[in-house]
Parts: C-alpha cells; structure tokens; sequence
C-alpha cells in the first residue's frame, strides 16, 4: 500500500545497501539488468559493487563524499552508482554527452572527489574529454615518474599495486582521483583507441609507455583488497535513510543544469509507491532507454526494477535492428522512457516480422502491438516528471482511455505529494480551470539544489514553484498549459505553445514546437517549427488553413518552418535549444 511518509513502519530497507542486501538474498541468480549482451544478476551486482567500495574506502571516500559517474547505460553504472551508496557516498552521475568545458563545470559545480569513468561510448572519448576538462590530471597521467605513488599490501599484508597520489588541481579543487575502465590504459600499445585517447598530444605515445598505469578501476579494486569486509560493513551500517544519496543534474533547456540533491529513504519510498502504482511486480520486464545519468533512467527505471525484483533490459545499439534484436529475445512486458530514441524502430525494414507482441504496456507507443497502442496518445492520462520530485509526480493508475473531456490530462498527484495552481502575478490559489503556476510539496521531494540555501529553492511554507502552467478540472486531473516564461504576448493576447502544438499534432499527426518570436506591430507572433518525417510532404499553408478550423485567429503560426528532425537545434543534453530555435525562426521571417 502507498505511504505518504518515508518511515511507514512496513520494513522496506530505506537505504541502498540495506535493499541490495535483502534482495540479494531473496533471490541473488534473478537478472537485474540485460543491456544488449551484457548481462549482471542481484549476486553480481552485489559482488562487484562490494569490490568497488572497498576500493572507494581505500582512497578516503566515504559518508558525504561525492562520487562522479561518467558512465554509458550498462553494469558498470549500476555497479558505481551501488558501491558509492553503499558507503553512504554521493553519486553524481554525469551526461555522457557532456563536453570537456561541461565536465570541468559538473566536477567543479558538484565538489565530486573521486570519477569513475568509461574509456569511451560510441564517438565520445571519455579520456580525453576528462583530460580537457582537468588539465593538472593529464599533467599528472603523462607524468614520465610518479615517485609518490601510495604502495598498499592487501588483508593478507601482500603487496598490492600502487595508486596515484591525490590530485590538487585548482580547476577542479574538490577532486582527488579519476579512474577509467579498461582498456582506457590497458589496451595493446598499437590499440587505435589507445593511440587516440590516451596519447593527448597527438604524437602517438601513451601515457608513460606503460601498460600498468595505477588511473584505472582495476588499479582501485586492488587498493581496495587492503580494507577488511568489517570496514565496509561499518561503513554501510552508518548509513541513514536521510542520508544524502544522489546528486542527478537537471537537463534544462534554458539554464545551466542545476544539481538535485535526493536521500536514500525519500527516494526509495517514492519510487515503491510509483512501483505500485504502475503494478512493477517481480513478473515485469522493462524496457528503458532513458539515460541512468537522469533522473528517469536512475530512479524510475534502475531504481524501480531493483525495488520491483524485476529485470531491466535496454540497449546502447546505435543500429535499430540491434536494439530490436535485443527487444525479441528478452521480451519486455512494459516500455518506457524517450519516444524519440526508439522512432527510428518502425522505419528499419526489419521492423514489419519482429515479434513484439509481449509488450503489454508503457509510453513508447511507436513499438507496441496494435492491440494495446492508443489510437489517440491524448487520450491516455500522461506522467509529469521532475528531477526535483525524483522522476514522476503527477500519474494515474487508469492506463486506459480516457473520455474527451480529459484530453491532455496529466492524472493526480503521486501519493505524498501536494499540489497548488496559483496566480503568477499576485500569488492567488486559484480554482478549477484556471491556469497559474503548478507548486508543489511533499517528503520525497528533493531536498534542495547543491550550493543553494533552501530559501532560494522553497518558499516559507515549503512549496517548490515549477514555472510550469497548469490548471486542475473539478474532478483534480491536472493538464499542462506550457512553461510559465513560454506563454507567447500578442497584440495583448495570450498563447500557450502547448495548445497550439497539440492542435499541430491533431490537425496533422505531426510534432511541432511553437514559440514567440518579436515582432515591431504585435510585440511577439505565434511560431512553429514543424518536423517533417523522412519521405513526408508538408504544405504550410494547407496545415494554416487547418489550423485555423480549430484555433482563434491570434493563436494560429504566423510562421511556420518545416524542418527534419536533425535540423532541430537541440542542446548537449538531447533537449530542444529553444534559444537556437527561436534565433531559427526569427531568421525566417
């Protein structure tokens, strides 16, 4: 049953190593994860992430200490993201589509003390995006000697391999160590990866001529063989569920990403609720392909399936019959995440024999059976998600169709959660069909943005405003009206880009992204850019003149700009560059 309060009296363990704990013992041979051939069951998960956190322990982390994660979606991840929490350390994941200015901003910005890191994820080379972002790292990695390498012996008192001292940078002041996965240093001299990651200078030497360079995970394993299980033990014991778990970096569009700061208990219990909600058994398969460095992928979807005892399955193929071939052989029963990572599925000519039938649910309409595919998206209660609530806020638990009189409609607040419409101008609560700024309290909120008093974050009664528009019918359903900074002024008349985007996407079938541009006679016009599917014919009038049947003249695009989904502008993050967009469409005039 759902509980409003962390604590509930229900034994639900409360902090990540007390729930691995249980659940491995419970089951420790069921699945966790299955990411394309990768595959990490409860036990392994628990094996490995022990082994890290001993290592962790041995360089000094421990409670309160932040750990960066540089990561694709994978067991390591998990395992990192595990043996951090399981020391009561905060894990601070990190984009992997972060450039080396933003990783020196996020490492800076987050105080992170220790980075774990891939070599490299498709044509992103961690190495030397790290070595940029640190410039006294990559001093210190070409270092010809390292004399002051700390040596360590092992429980046993047998020589273990040595560690780079801790690092003092003054681009990075909180950061101590960086360890890469092999092969990032361990690969064979004429590796090409090597040569390209490693040698930073471009004259084709590795770091030291060395094979056995101590910047390595395996390097921090072995350090971690010197710390006896009962100091780990002590370590995970000290644990409190309002401990500080996480710190997940805001994707935003229009602000430097903001760092969400989560405990274990109001994180867990949070996500046990929406477990029940959405009916996450020990039965379901899921598959997400929402990144584990945002709050979807961590919470609602890693976390989830650990509370759940379910299995997580995703896949970081670049080639869609790949990810499809990965979909057939482990069958997920739900779906979730990003529409628009898996839309490229249905175009592959492999697409028309796949056996998808066993996904029975979920939000990727695109790859689901005919049978259980809404035939109006709109129809269907969405989910409002929030780095600062922990992933999802506003759901229902009715996964069905809903009369048209709740198109649009965002569900009730998740259990826990207070909700409030109010006036942005004078701060009235307002009533039932009226729109104003969603605020929102509640336990398992965040705690708060890392290096911002609570003053900033929350007013004095402890609400968070969203800057999201909404209004609430008679009924509590909540429906999202746009972004309050978004609402489109002209000629004195207001516009909401969602109502005219959902009109597009009515009218049309197409996605579309409206927003004001300025204009000397109406202060601003209504805009869109509008994607257009490969082999697809648009007529930008013909889509006006519909428009017009269904929208007052004013909120009708005066401007309308066809596009491919690649001409988009669109952020590091994946997420739209509305400043670029409306550069793009103001350009068009």
């Amino acid at each position: 049953m759902s509980a409003t309060v962390v604590d509930a009296g229900d034994g639900l363990p409360l902090t990540i190593a007390a729930l691995l704990r249980e659940r491995t013992a419970r089951d420790g041979a069921r699945v966790l994860l299955v990411r394309d051939d990768e595959v990490l069951t409860l036990a392994e998960a628990d094996r490995r992430s022990r082994a890290l956190a001993h290592g962790l322990l041995a360089v000094g982390a421990g409670k309160g200490t932040h750990v960066g994660l540089l990561y694709p979606n994978g067991a390591d991840f998990v395992v990192g993201w595990l043996a951090a929490a399981r020391i009561g350390a905060v894990t601070v994941p990190l984009s992997t589509f972060s450039t080396s200015a933003e990783v020196s901003a996020l490492l800076r910005g987050a105080d992170v003390a220790v980075l774990l890191a891939a070599p490299s994820y498709r044509n992103h080379d961690f190495v030397a995006t790290v070595r940029a972002a640190v410039p006294e790292l990559a001093a210190a990695i070409d270092a010809p000697n390292m004399t002051d390498m700390t040596d360590m012996t092992d429980a046993t008192g047998a020589a273990a391999d040595p560690i780079p001292p801790p690092l003092f940078a003054p681009s990075t002041p909180a950061l101590r160590h960086a360890f890469f996965e092999a092969p990032a240093f361990g690969a064979p001299a004429d590796s090409p990866h090597i040569q390209a990651a490693a040698r930073g200078t471009g004259d084709g030497a590795r770091p030291r001529g060395r094979p056995d360079l101590p910047w390595t995970v395996s390097a921090l394993l072995a350090a971690g063989r010197t710390v006896g299980a009962d100091v780990l033990r002590a370590a995970e014991d000290a644990v409190a569920a309002s401990d500080r778990m996480a710190i997940v970096h805001t994707s935003g569009s229009t602000s430097a990403p903001k760092g969400v700061i989560h405990s274990h208990g109001a994180l867990i219990r949070h996500v046990a609720n929406l477990n029940e909600i959405r009916r996450f058994t020990p039965d379901e398969v899921l598959f997400s392909n929402s990144p584990f460095f945002w709050i979807g992928g961590l919470s609602y979807a890693l976390l989830g399936t650990l509370l759940s005892g379910g299995r997580l399955v995703c896949s970081n193929a670049a080639d869609a019959a790949a990810v499809l071939d990965v979909l057939e052989r482990e069958r997920p029963t739900m779906v979730n995440g990003y529409a628009a990572s898996v839309a490229a599925l249905p175009a592959d000519p492999t697409f028309a024999g796949r056996d998808l039938s066993f996904i029975r649910r979920g939000n990727l309409y695109s790859i689901m059976p005919d049978e259980v595919r809404p035939a109006d998206p709109q129809l269907r209660h969405q989910m409002l998600g929030m780095t600062e609530t922990g992933s999802v806020c506003l759901v229902s638990e009715d996964e069905g169709d809903q009369p048209e009189r709740r198109r649009g409609s965002f569900g009730h607040p998740a259990p826990g959660f207070e909700t409030r419409i109010v006036a942005q101008g004078d701060g009235r609560v307002l009533g039932p069909g009226e729109v104003g700024e969603l605020w929102l309290r509640g336990p398992f909120m965040m705690e708060g943005y890392y290096g911002r008093e609570r003053h900033e974050v929350f007013d004095a009664d402890g609400w968070y405003h969203s800057g999201d528009l909404f209004l609430v019918d008679t009924e509590g359903f909540h429906y999202f009206q746009g972004r309050g900074g978004d609402v489109i002024k002209t000629g004195g008349a207001n516009v909401s880009p969602a109502e005219v985007e959902a009109a597009i996407r009515d009218v049309a079938g197409l996605t579309a992204h409206v927003v004001g541009v300025p204009d000397d006679r109406r202060g601003q016009i209504v805009a869109a850019a509008v994607r257009v599917p490969p082999g697809a014919s648009v007529d930008a009038d013909g889509l006006r003149r519909q428009l017009a049947e269904r929208l007052s003249a004013y909120k009708v695009p005066r401007r309308i700009v066809l596009l491919a989904d690649h001409e988009v502008p669109a952020m590091s993050s994946g997420k739209i560059d509305f400043v670029g967009l409306k550069e793009l469409l103001r350009a068009a005039g």
